[in-house]
């Protein structure tokens, strides 16, 4: 099987006079988080947040920034996430893939919205105390995730 990538775009939410940044990604189900070059945090004037301790395959591990927030976009698809400042390409992990509901199919080497819900993201929860309608939100009533184990 080869390299998945992906057209994304980049921006910084707290800054939105600057324009999206278009990268293309390598799209890493094996890998939790985006991870993005140095250059891209200049470029989007991102904020360093906190610093993260990485560990490589051979042991090895440092410390690098994680910065934020930023906005990736693909396609219909946005998630906002932190990203951890490493390398000098961009790897869009597990964790915003499964936030936007994007599906890696390594045959076509593509990502791929979820076709079971391709207007809109798609989450999985445990349960939830009460089904709520759009308009319920202009009152402030949200739903509630409650763990199955009460």
């Amino acid at each position: 099987m080869g390299h998945v990538f992906a057209e994304i775009e980049l921006s910084n939410p707290k800054e939105p006079s600057l324009l999206p940044v278009k990268v293309t990604a390598l799209a890493d189900t094996g890998a939790l988080m985006l991870y993005i070059p140095e250059h891209l945090v200049l470029q989007l004037k991102l904020e360093t947040e906190s610093e993260r301790q990485v560990s490589v395959a051979d042991g090895r591990s440092r410390n690098v920034p994680y910065v934020g927030p930023v906005r990736v976009r693909f396609g219909n698809r946005s998630c906002f996430v932190g990203a951890l400042v490493l390398g000098d390409g961009v790897l869009l992990g597990a964790v915003p893939m499964e936030d936007m509901d994007l599906v890696v199919s390594p045959n076509r080497r593509e990502i791929t919205p979820d076709p079971t819900s391709p207007n809109i993201p798609h989450a999985r929860v445990k349960s939830l105390t009460r089904q709520f309608q759009p308009a319920s939100f202009a009152r402030g009533c949200i739903a509630t995730l409650v763990p199955t184990n009460q």
